[in-house]
């Protein structure tokens, strides 16, 4: 058999070796590539005992720890943050993946932002979670985001180990704020003007004050107490019904460090048997409220969140949860201007006299 032959009869026995491959049934599909290695291998279990998340930067820290189920802030009297952002937090630091080395030299690393935190102007931030008896669970150096225009593009950012100076590029979301304002859930009642069927204000001070409905369903607020009451400023009075539409704060703290002084309560009477009891306090040009709810199932679980705690509040709700009866009283028209008599027009001048003929000069 010359070589021609054999050449051939093995491309006919490699090609019937692939065939018979393909052919037969249950072959599994090869294996996809590893992908980018995770940061945090394991990471998902030992989270499990999580108790604190510190993020430091040059210009402060912010602490989140753990209080049974919930996680809350100390520096707000332990007020609860937004679970939700913990959730994300904890599951972006498992998902996080390593995928590109960048620069490991020290003096580039400002470039990324992951310079030292603790230096003066520095952009980066130390992300730790410890667990109870303060043990590194997880910690990393979170310099700048890459941003991505295109859609379905995972976010990335630059990271390094603390100690290390390998900077990394890495995919994933680490949603990390150092401002504690950004992990609390602010909102603190929304109750439509149409619930709020009657106002009772007991202001320090002064005499009751009563606001009620009337019974149309669009029925609008109006004086009931005093019965002899001026007309009152609608504009005012609907203010009053808005009073928990949207309601959130600016600040929080526990109850018992409440500032300022009483201003005295409104009793907002609402639909379905719920009633709210709104103390205020001012403190110089700030407003501080506390909440007590009065009811079934609804005003438990309002109870729950508002127990124990003092909220600061936009100023001018002052008006709308203890306002004075002058707060309401309409403005009274300016009186009608007289129209001034017109000015009196000067005496005419008599005529003046005819000029005397000139005399004739005298004869020398």
């Amino acid at each position: 058999m010359d070589r021609r032959s054999l050449l051939l009869l093995s491309g006919a026995a490699v090609a019937a070796v692939g065939g018979a491959l393909l052919l037969k049934p249950g072959t599994p599909a090869p294996p996809a590539p590893s992908g980018a290695a995770l940061a945090f291998p394991g990471l998902a279990q030992r989270l499990q005992g999580a108790a604190r998340i510190v993020a430091t930067r040059h210009d402060g820290t912010l602490e989140v720890t753990r209080r049974g189920e919930t996680w809350v802030l100390p520096a707000k009297g332990g007020y609860p943050v937004r679970q939700e952002k913990v959730r994300e937090l904890l599951v972006g630091l498992t998902e996080l993946r390593l995928t590109e080395p960048r620069t490991a030299n020290p003096e580039m690393l400002d470039r990324l932002g992951v310079e030292d935190p603790a230096r003066a102007g520095a952009t980066s931030t130390l992300l730790r979670v410890l667990d109870g008896q303060g043990a590194v669970i997880a910690e990393l150096v979170i310099g700048r985001r890459r941003v991505r225009t295109q859609g379905n593009v995972p976010e990335s950012a630059y990271v390094r180990r603390p100690g290390e100076n390998q900077a990394w590029l890495a995919e994933g979301r680490i949603p990390v704020d150092s401002d504690p304002q950004l992990w609390l859930d602010r909102d603190i009642a929304n109750f439509p003007r149409e619930r709020i069927r009657r106002i009772a204000v007991a202001r320090e001070g002064q005499p009751p004050l009563v606001l009620a409905r009337s019974g149309e369903p669009d029925g609008t607020l109006r004086i009931t107490d005093p019965a002899d009451a001026p007309p009152a400023e609608e504009t005012a009075l609907d203010e009053a019904g808005r009073a928990f539409e949207f309601l959130t704060f600016l600040d929080v703290r526990p109850e018992a460090e409440a500032p300022g002084e009483a201003l005295g309560e409104g009793r907002f009477e609402l639909t379905d048997s719920l009633a709210v009891v709104v103390r205020p306090r001012r403190d110089g040009e700030a407003l501080w409220i506390t909440l007590a709810a009065e009811g079934d199932d609804e005003a438990a679980r309002l109870n729950a969140r508002w127990r124990g705690w003092a909220y600061q509040v936009g100023a001018w709700k002052e008006k709308a949860f203890v306002p004075l009866l002058s707060d309401l009283r309409a403005a009274e028209p300016p009186p009608a201007e007289t129209p001034e008599a017109p000015a009196e027009a000067p005496a005419a001048a008599p005529p003046a006299a005819p000029a005397s003929p000139a005399e004739p000069p005298r004869p020398q």
